[in-house]
């Protein structure tokens, strides 16, 4: 599920290794990032991070049958998987090495939460881009604290709630992404954003990332367990179980308006 791989310069390459299905994040996916996380910010021979994706898609954002198996089960069930993806998202944030974003492929959902827990992202220009969570019935809540501490309130509140597709140009606009590049253009790109971290000091950027999260938004345990909280409420409603069955079923959910005005 997880590729990691570190280069004799320092520079390691994490990526979502379930291409099939377009790196929806299943508890595997999951589990796999956090341990990852964890062993980068343990060698501190490690100096850069490049996140990515293989296959066509960067992240679909949550495997669906996951979060229906989560919608199913118990209280403690939930909390858990809650936990897991607030922790994963969390651990990769707080990573002491700068973090590349390397958008090779459509980012919906939490893949934009992916992307919005790297310090910079670069992205192919043909990549869309969209939360689109209120299409199933579900919000961006484990996602929404870094959402929203990369975009500001005011560009967020143009993508979150409508759940609508945008292109690689908004992503920009929005701050998602740094740049978009043409696909040939993209290994270069992301090179040119790893290149002067390797003329640094290892630890004074780690003091200098620490610094410019204290400064940015909070993003604290309160913030969290509250997002934890808004997901799982959420999992319980009568919205999210027609949005997921209706996914499943191939047909618009009940609160779909069809026919034009």
């Amino acid at each position: 599920m997880i590729d990691l791989s570190v280069d004799d310069r320092g520079v390691a390459t994490l990526a979502l290794a379930r291409p099939e299905k377009h790196n929806a994040l299943s508890q595997a996916l999951i589990d796999g990032l956090s341990t990852a996380a964890a062993d980068i910010a343990a060698n501190r021979a490690i100096r850069v991070v490049v996140l990515t994706g293989q296959g066509p898609s960067f992240c679909a954002g949550g495997d669906l049958g996951w979060m229906q198996d989560q919608m199913a089960g118990d209280a403690a069930m939930k909390r858990a998987a809650a936990q897991s993806i607030a922790q994963m998202l969390g651990a990769i944030n707080t990573l002491p090495q700068p973090v590349i974003g390397r958008v090779q492929g459509n980012a919906f959902g939490g893949g934009i939460g992916m992307a919005c827990v790297c310090d910079v992202a670069v992205a192919v220009d043909h990549a869309k881009f969209g939360l689109t969570e209120t299409k199933l019935g579900l919000i961006p809540a484990t996602i929404g604290p870094y959402v929203l501490a990369r975009m500001g309130e005011a560009h967020a509140r143009r993508v979150f709630m409508s759940g609508r597709l945008f292109d690689a140009a908004e992503a920009v606009q929005l701050g998602v992404v740094a740049k978009a590049v043409p696909e040939a253009e993209l290994d270069a790109a992301v090179a040119a954003e790893v290149a002067p971290y390797l003329q640094c000091a290892p630890d004074a950027v780690a003091a200098a990332k620490a610094f410019a999260r204290s400064l940015g938004p909070t993003i604290d345990e309160s913030v969290i367990a509250r997002s934890i909280d808004a997901l799982i409420t959420q999992w319980e409603s009568r919205s999210a179980k027609e949005g997921i069955s209706a996914f499943f079923e191939r047909r618009k959910p009940d609160w779909a308006v069809t026919r034009a005005p």
